[in-house]
């Protein structure tokens, strides 16, 4: 099993980054690239819990997302062809007074066949710059939305 911490700032305020994390529509490629929108499934939704299917490259997982508290935000891996037991994302959010937001993000990749046991150590070990590269550019992406909405406001 696999679990990375990683850290953002980013000039956007929880509630921005919240619609972004949970904006399960077309589009939803261009903030996280480990998410193909051919591959996205909503099998449910309400307004703090959604159960969806995504991933890209032969990977998927089902998850249930909840962002019922506004600073932090789960999403439990239900079911998968890679992963399985503790696997999930957590997102853990700190306002600034200037509008930005601190992210503590951690994801655990607990691997349910071969193919999960063997890509969890390679997300542990060698590919943790992968996923720190892509949990950057969610951030960025996340910002740079965040910002345009603002202008557009």
């Amino acid at each position: 099993m696999s679990t990375l911490h990683m850290h953002a700032e980013v000039n956007a305020t929880p509630a921005e980054f919240v619609a972004a994390l949970t904006d399960f529509g077309p589009g939803r490629s261009e903030l996280f690239s480990n998410s193909d929108d051919s591959h996205l499934k909503i099998h449910q939704r309400s307004d703090h819990r959604a159960d969806v299917t995504e991933g890209s490259g032969g990977v998927w997982e089902r998850l249930t997302y909840d962002w019922s508290d506004p600073l932090r935000s789960v999403a439990i891996t239900t079911d998968s062809n890679t992963w399985g037991g503790a696997s999930g994302h957590t997102y853990e959010l700190t306002p600034h007074a200037d509008g930005t937001t601190g992210i503590d993000y951690t994801v655990v990749r607990e691997g349910k066949n071969l193919r999960g046991w063997f890509l969890g150590i390679v997300l542990g070990t060698v590919g943790k710059s992968v996923l720190i590269k892509a949990f950057d550019n969610f951030a960025h992406a996340v910002e740079v939305r965040s910002v345009a909405q603002r202008a557009q406001r």
